[in-house]
């Protein structure tokens, strides 16, 4: 098993940058793709991005694709999720996620084992 916390979250205005983390505990790191997931107010959780075990293959939802930059230390037991020129509709509760069964990241909740709490990012207009 993997326990998953991450930080970084907050309120910040249209246009600023935050970077979220997520520390990863329990098994080897590397053995996990991992994702980042948000759920605004009233909606689905949606996928946001993807990394694969080793870090080299990445995918993003198309609304923040130029925007987002997902990456990972193996070394370290983190992911990370950049987060430049935030929008209002960034706004939203950012989860991330592992999975232990794929060597790549898949795009649906249901494929991710493990799961973060959540953290908050607010985007003021």
């Amino acid at each position: 098993q993997v326990q998953l916390v991450e930080s970084g979250g907050g309120l910040v205005q249209a246009g600023d940058s935050l970077r979220l983390s997520c520390a990863a505990s329990g098994r080897t790191f590397s053995s996990y793709a991992m994702a980042w997931f948000r759920q605004a107010s009233g909606k689905e959780r949606e996928f946001v991005a993807g990394i694969s075990r080793s870090g080299l293959s990445k995918n993003y939802a198309d609304s923040v694709k130029g925007r987002f930059t997902i990456s990972r230390g193996n070394a370290k037991n983190t992911a990370y999720l950049q987060m430049n020129s935030l929008k209002p509709e960034d706004t939203a509760v950012y989860y991330c996620a592992a999975d232990e069964a794929r060597i790549n990241s898949g795009r649906s909740v249901n494929e991710y084992e493990y799961w973060g709490q959540g953290t908050l990012v607010t985007v003021s207009s």
